[in-house]
């Protein structure tokens, strides 16, 4: 019940420039389990909260690392900008998903340990960055991608 008073009470983000590179740079260097390729992207600046969009990408990058390891794969971070939007995806080499329809539901795991709490919290940061957040099988490839789109694009 702690974990859903937590994910209930989100704060209002503050929001503050936020360079997109150093970021994605920044939590891609925390994940030491598997290799992680960082993609180049254009020079963006997104609106956000930086506490809590770090806590958004280190728990798709967690769950990207996680899947990969039961495959052997690494994990990849690249960001891209399209009409006024910055998205930013991260591609895992793991198994992919079987169960999509719950992914988001708080408390739902396919972990053994998981919480259920990762991904539902990360959808919440996500939409009050008036941005959205997918899952997706890859296309032609095995593993999972997770695409977090943010609003407010401002060219550095």
């Amino acid at each position: 019940m702690s974990a859903y008073a937590r994910l209930a009470q989100l704060p209002r983000p503050r929001l503050a420039p936020t360079d997109v590179e150093s970021w994605v740079r920044r939590t891609a260097t925390l994940e030491t389990r598997v290799p992680v390729h960082v993609g180049s992207g254009p020079a963006v600046t997104v609106a956000g909260d930086a506490d809590q969009l770090d806590q958004l990408l280190i728990n798709l990058v967690r769950n990207a690392a996680d899947a990969s390891l039961e495959t052997g794969g690494g994990l990849g971070l690249a960001w891209t900008v399209d009409d006024g939007h910055v998205d930013v995806t991260v591609a895992d080499e793991g198994p992919g998903l079987t169960a999509t329809a719950n992914l988001f539901v708080p408390f739902f795991t396919t972990k053994p340990h998981g919480s259920g709490i990762g991904l539902a919290l990360s959808r919440q940061i996500a939409e009050a960055h008036g941005g959205t957040l997918t899952l997706a099988n890859r296309d032609g490839v095995t593993g999972c991608l997770a695409t977090l789109r943010l609003p407010t694009v401002v060219p550095s």
